[in-house]
């Protein structure tokens, strides 16, 4: 058997609180179409988005009270908490192990504040060992489950025989704003939800998938393409430039470079899992990559039932992608603030 970084198991969590896009609408409408002079053609996001369902940490009136930051990162601190251990036990579980047994854990998270950082708040329930590495990473918003999966299995690699916990939890809808009348805002209201998703990896003999590479690609002065504006109320969304014809023009070169310093291409993918930050992204990709229409089914069932979650969103198309059994060579990917591309290619596993 081949002793490299395995991808041992996945585990993925949504908080309680179900939206269904309909009523999502309805509520964006009473909220903004009196104050928003271009909100009814704008609304049209709603549609468009290839969204029917999200999960918030909140019910929905919740999100429609004037709230500041101090009540907003409250609700981060406790939901991200939960559905940290309740993505990360399901992992640890199904690679049957336990909390004890972890070595390093990663967290990715860019919601939200937390200091200490979560997995710290989490530890003792978690059971965690004292002695525990952690390695919190802020700021790689929708490219984070990615980054931070290349992160971990680097962390598995030069240290083998130890346990790598990955976990992403992002709870995007505490960024949804009634005071801002801006297009990003109306989008961001459309598309975002929260959830989480955990991964093990460690040097092993067998597991789902051998970590076989990863890169990074970061375009010059993109910075005003996507991240978050800061003030008294909170964390503000930016979306500044058009993703999806950035994408379309941009990713496969991109993509492309990161493969060719692995000498790999991109005809040795047999499956890209991306991450599916809307309906006219996915399409975009589909096209970029020379994929056929409908290829990236997961990406679209994925955005459907969860919208964008940010980080967490690619490993729940990986999740989806592993269950009937992985193609030969798969290409987890996700774009992100910077404005950059990370990718992650994964062997199926002998």
């Amino acid at each position: 058997m081949s002793q490299s970084v395995k991808l041992i198991s996945i585990g993925t969590a949504v908080p309680a609180h179900i939206i269904q896009q309909r009523d999502a609408a309805a509520a964006a409408h009473k909220a903004f179409s009196a104050r928003f002079r271009d909100f009814d053609r704008l609304a049209k996001v709603f549609e468009s988005s290839g969204i029917r369902t999200r999960y918030a940490v909140q019910p929905l009136e919740w999100y429609l009270e004037p709230l500041g930051w101090p009540e907003r990162n409250a609700a981060y601190i406790e939901g991200a908490c939960s559905l940290f251990v309740s993505a990360a036990n399901t992992a640890l579980e199904k690679a049957g192990i336990r909390g004890k047994d972890v070595d390093t854990v990663v967290t990715i998270s860019s919601t939200g504040i937390a200091t200490p950082s979560l997995e710290a708040r989490v530890a003792q329930q978690m059971g965690f060992r004292d002695d525990i590495e952690r390695v919190p990473v802020f700021g790689l918003g929708c490219a984070g489950g990615v980054s931070g999966f290349s992160i971990a299995s680097r962390l598995a690699k030069s240290r083998p025989g130890t346990v790598v916990l990955l976990v992403a939890v992002e709870l995007c809808t505490l960024a949804f704003r009634l005071d801002q009348l801006t297009k990003a805002n109306i989008v961001a209201s459309a598309l975002f939800g929260d959830g989480a998703a955990a991964c093990v990896l460690k040097v092993a003999d067998e597991g789902i998938a051998d970590i076989e590479m990863s890169g990074q690609h970061t375009w010059p002065n993109t910075l005003d393409i996507m991240g978050w504006s800061v003030d008294r109320q909170g964390f503000g969304v930016i979306f500044d430039r058009d993703i999806p014809p950035f994408a379309e023009e941009r990713i496969a070169p991109a993509i492309s470079g990161i493969l060719g310093r692995a000498n790999l291409e991109l005809a040795d993918i047999d499956r890209f899992a991306c991450h599916p930050g809307g309906a006219k992204v996915v399409t975009a990709l589909e096209t970029a990559l020379s994929l056929g229409q409908g290829s990236l089914d997961h990406e679209r069932d994925v955005l459907s039932k969860y919208g964008n979650m940010s980080a967490p969103t690619a490993l729940f198309v990986l999740e989806r992608v592993v269950e009937p059994g992985l193609p030969s060579r798969t290409l987890l990917t996700a774009m992100g603030p910077g404005f950059s591309v990370s990718c992650v290619s994964l062997k199926r596993a002998a």
